[in-house]
């Protein structure tokens, strides 16, 4: 018995990191959960900044943030082109959605869109009424206020599959007020070698591409970033070159 007891123990420091591990899990829980009593008013009403790092990642989920650097320049980007009357949409990536409370927090502008933040991910309930949830799986199974709602659309399809990538963009023209560059400011960010069927999905070219920018992991997939083209604005490529 006292043999399969040594077996069965794990070296010092593996434990010692596993202890680390649950200690951090449990501090961050704790976190989220305090952050979740005070978001209902105080975020709610934008006056709360939030981080991604109390989000952590689920890779079974496909959760993979983009850095900060990353998500602010694809927030700028939205913005761009605002009006007080626009409502810009979220899709399946939050880490942009923080950028943008954040950036209009922090700003003095006048204009001040509407945000919507469609998501899985219950724990980002926490921004209040900006949080819809949304299932890629049931592309359309969405409020009816939100239909055509839209001027200002991000989505990042959380899977490389053309599945999910038909599906969201499904949702995507249930979103959009128009189609016509004129009328829509749209952002995809997925996988480079989605090109073709991305070209199918929304007659579109890549504006840039990027081997990471997707939090400190370094994956191997290549991801690329579509963009509707509108005139009297930079192309994507410019402002994307950082991520390159």
């Amino acid at each position: 018995m006292d043999d399969d007891d040594d077996a069965l123990q794990l070296p010092a420091d593996t434990l010692q990191l596993l202890q680390q591990f649950n200690t951090d899990k449990e501090q961050q829980s704790k976190k989220f959960e305090d952050l979740k009593k005070q978001a209902e008013n105080a975020y709610a009403n934008g006056n709360t900044k939030l981080s991604m790092d109390l989000f952590g990642e689920d890779w079974n989920a496909s959760q993979f943030w983009y850095t900060d650097e990353t998500a602010t320049t694809l927030a700028k980007q939205l913005l761009q082109g605002a009006t007080e009357d626009g409502a810009i949409a979220v899709v399946s990536a939050p880490s942009v959605y923080i950028q943008l409370r954040n950036i209009l927090a922090e700003s003095d502008a006048a204009v001040r869109p509407k945000l919507c933040l469609l998501e899985f991910d219950k724990r980002f309930e926490v921004v209040g009424g900006d949080f819809v949830f949304y299932d890629f799986q049931h592309p359309l199974r969405l409020p009816s206020e939100l239909k055509g709602a839209f001027d200002g659309i991000i989505c990042d399809p959380p899977f490389l599959s053309e599945d999910c990538q038909a599906k969201t963009a499904l949702t995507v023209r249930f979103l959009a007020r128009g189609w016509s560059p004129n009328a829509l400011r749209m952002i995809s960010c997925t996988g480079e070698r989605m090109e073709p069927l991305m070209a199918k999905l929304y007659d579109a070219t890549p504006r840039s591409n990027a081997k990471t920018g997707r939090g400190e992991y370094h994956l191997d997939t290549a991801y690329a970033y579509w963009a509707s083209a509108q005139q009297n604005r930079p192309p994507l490529r410019a402002a994307y070159q950082l991520l390159g």
